[in-house]
């Protein structure tokens, strides 16, 4: 069974306003099973206004790099983003729930992607290697990362000089996917974020109707 765009609205919807009302903690998975998951973004609805080969492409990965996709969910674009490091490079898959991480594994074995890497992350770490990656890519999840400031500083901590951080996530209005507007992070206010935690914007994307794509850099590179 497969969600039309207006139910893969609603479930999104639901799923924001359950976070929003405090259960347990703010897992941008929780109570929903991998199956379920892959159901929402999976939907090939989805592929219209996220634009996956064309962020991709955007974000100029080489091949050999080690790159890492924070809140990996089912894979969406963890298997996009393995297949542009290559076999010689890294992908690792980040996610707090451990069925998606069975899930990833099993995908990334079917797919024929050995460099897809699923990593068990936590709510406060990501979990990366030191000093290690060449891009650090977000896509709809830091909305949901409490004590961001502390968090940021692990994802700088991971980089390797000359390293960016990419995040993907929804202008804060009324839009017909993603959560509700007070759950959102302004541009502006995550530029700010980003920058009080020594980040510098170095490039953006304006392709994307929903959400901004911005492109960061520690500032003591």
């Amino acid at each position: 069974m497969r969600l039309g765009p207006l139910l893969l609205t609603l479930t999104l919807a639901a799923s924001a306003q359950e976070l929003h009302h405090g259960k347990k903690h703010p897992n941008p998975h929780h109570a929903r099973s991998a199956a379920e998951w892959e159901r929402v973004l999976e939907n090939p609805a989805r592929d219209a206004w996220q634009k996956p080969a064309q962020v991709v492409e955007a974000l100029n990965i080489q091949r050999g790099q080690s790159v890492a996709d924070i809140g990996a969910g089912t894979g969406y674009f963890s298997v996009r983003l393995a297949q542009a490091v290559g076999n010689d490079g890294k992908l690792y898959a980040v996610d707090v729930q451990q069925d998606l991480i069975d899930h990833l594994a099993a995908r990334a074995k079917e797919a024929n992607l050995p460099q897809l890497i699923p990593t068990l992350g936590a709510f406060d770490a990501p979990k990366l290697p030191a000093e290690s990656l060449d891009l650090i890519f977000i896509c709809d999840v830091v909305h949901h990362i409490e004590n961001r400031p502390a968090y940021y500083a692990k994802l700088a901590a991971a980089l390797k000089r000359g390293g960016r951080l990419a995040i993907v996530d929804f202008y804060k209005r009324d839009l017909p996917v993603g959560p509700a507007p007070p759950m959102k992070i302004a541009r502006d206010a995550m530029i700010e974020e980003l920058r009080q935690a020594g980040f510098s914007l170095v490039q953006e994307h304006k392709f994307l109707s929903h959400q901004y794509f911005l492109v960061f850099q520690p500032g003591w590179q």
